[in-house]
């Protein structure tokens, strides 16, 4: 069995007085697609910020290849790719801009390849258009294609399929399933049905939680 890329144990956390959940203990392991499940309000967006590194309300322990995370912060954050719920693109910028700025600080890449990820989320032709001209969907297709150029063993991924129509769906299934198969880890969280064979999960609500 391969070694966990995290481990946590015994997380708890609290939020306005109240437990979102504790005695939360889980290993994410190469080759492995896990759903954090839940009700509204159970904790995953939280759970997901605290996995990543971008909340520090919470007790317990993280361990990142065996190593407490906080003594290998840099290389956990090289290793890991977080998408939030929003698609955490500027308005202001084209596809191409944005897609280039979110390269840059980890390991720039040449236009076509940009090119070619935006194509593979079905953004051809609106490569320049200024983000604030596209929909919705359009706007999350533009954070997504960030997947398709992505070498993170880790990946975080909060409420992908939002604002996602059919065919982007199957896609993103798609992809994340070759993720898995290439040696990949991915935690999710999401409303969409998502059914994949030997997928894991975290099942949060209550104030405890568990894992499947």
């Amino acid at each position: 069995m391969s070694e966990p890329l995290l481990q946590a144990v015994n997380l708890q956390c609290e939020r306005d007085e109240r437990v979102l959940f504790r005695n939360l203990s889980f290993s994410i392991v190469p080759g492995t697609v896990t759903r954090v499940e839940g009700p509204n309000g159970s904790g995953k967006t939280t759970l997901l910020r605290i996995l990543a590194g971008l909340n520090d309300a919470w007790s317990g322990d993280l361990k990142w290849c065996g190593e407490p995370r906080s003594s290998v912060r840099e290389e956990f954050q090289r290793n890991m790719l977080y998408l939030g719920h929003r698609p955490g693109i500027k308005s202001l910028l084209t596809p191409m801009e944005n897609l280039r700025a979110l390269m840059a600080a980890r390991r720039p890449m040449p236009d076509d390849v940009l090119r070619q990820a935006l194509a593979g989320t079905g953004l051809s032709g609106f490569e320049n258009v200024p983000c604030r001209n596209l929909s919705a969907g359009q706007q999350r297709r533009v954070a997504l294609a960030r997947l398709l150029i992505a070498d993170e063993p880790l990946w975080l991924l909060d409420e992908v399929f939002t604002a996602i129509d059919a065919d982007g769906v199957n896609a993103i299934e798609t992809l994340l399933q070759q993720r898995a198969a290439e040696g990949g880890a991915v935690v999710v969280t999401t409303h969409h049905d998502l059914r994949m064979d030997g997928m894991k999960k975290i099942v949060l609500g209550g104030g405890a939680a568990d894992e499947c």
